[in-house]
């Protein structure tokens, strides 16, 4: 990796950026006691995350583009002031990927961060939480807005992750390894998932579990309220015994639309990896449109989303539960 990648060498734009976030707008982030999980999501940090990701000032987040390493650079930032270990390129958080084109090799960027298992005995048992950082950049107007933001696809889910490692890493290390992965151009085929499986810091066969988290901006109708749904409920048990410890998960309600195979889980899945994606999405008609922005973000419904999660996730890296296929349910 070139010295330009590294975190000393962050434009000012990033360092505004990540100073805003870590300030918390004058507020110290909340911290969770050492039992039980009492204190709530940062929301504060929620909203200064998806400002940022979701602003016009990263146009977009395309896939590939310089605007799109800003963000995994925005990110990386997030990772070291949490205290997670880097687990990317020669040292660090940012992992480049190269991509075949024509003439156009080219690049796309993966974050990728690690809390370290205490257990000696479950630490190769990871448990790894992922989205993807990118967008579709600038594109063709409609109602003369260019710039298509991805709040809810994915900053949404991005900031989920971010949340999540936040909470996990103020609370020390768990008996299983939790790795962060945040993928570049998924929205051009998964090219940063496909990367990191054939590149990944952690053998495959370790991986206990791989949660994707894809639009939970906003919540979806058919469902009861702030709940999320799982892609591909009934081809695993994770789901079921998620939502037995408190998530507010739910099956995917529009099988039709095949979303088990849409996402970076797929990458993960197909090579024998319980991977399933985490959503709220409804169909709505600002799917990969301008209009995708930060106006139409249901915070509350993020916020509470999160919040279900955190013991969730928590008990998992820290339970000796194995998720596995149920007959069948391996693609």
């Amino acid at each position: 990796m070139e010295r330009w990648f590294r975190l000393s060498a962050v434009v000012p734009l990033v360092f505004a950026a990540c100073t805003l976030a870590s300030i918390y707008r004058g507020q110290s982030a909340p911290t969770y006691p050492s039992h039980g999980i009492t204190s709530l999501v940062c929301t504060r940090c929620v909203r200064a995350h998806m400002e940022f990701l979701a602003s016009d000032a990263l146009r977009g987040r395309g896939s590939g583009s310089h605007d799109e390493l800003v963000a995994a650079t925005y990110i990386a930032a997030q990772f070291e002031q949490y205290g997670i270990e880097p687990a990317g390129d020669a040292d660090g958080f940012i992992q480049q990927a190269t991509i075949p084109g024509q003439g156009r090799p080219r690049h796309t960027w993966n974050v990728i961060g690690k809390i370290p298992g205490a257990d000696p005995s479950q630490e190769h048992e990871d448990i790894l939480l992922s989205a993807h950082l990118d967008h579709l950049g600038v594109g063709r107007a409609v109602h003369g807005d260019r710039i298509y933001n991805g709040a809810d696809d994915d900053a949404s889910g991005t900031t989920a992750v971010l949340e999540l490692a936040r909470a996990l890493a103020a609370r020390g290390r768990p008996r299983r390894t939790v790795i962060f992965a945040l993928f570049g151009s998924e929205e051009q085929g998964g090219l940063g998932a496909n990367y990191f499986r054939a590149h990944s810091p952690v053998s495959l066969n370790q991986i206990a579990a791989f949660i994707e988290f894809e639009m939970i901006g906003r919540p979806d109708p058919s469902v009861d309220g702030d709940a999320l749904w799982l892609t591909g409920w009934n081809r695993s048990n994770l789901g079921p015994e998620l939502a037995k410890h408190g998530a507010q998960l739910v099956a995917d309600p529009h099988p039709a639309e095949n979303f088990f195979r849409r996402s970076d889980n797929y990458v993960f899945a197909r090579q024998g990896i319980v991977a399933q994606t985490i959503s709220s999405y409804g169909l709505h008609g600002d799917y990969h449109r301008p209009s995708d922005d930060l106006a139409h973000i249901d915070f509350e419904h993020m916020n509470t989303a999160i919040q279900s999660l955190v013991a969730p996730v928590l008990w998992l890296a820290n339970s000796d539960f194995v998720p596995h296929w149920t007959e069948g349910g391996q693609p």
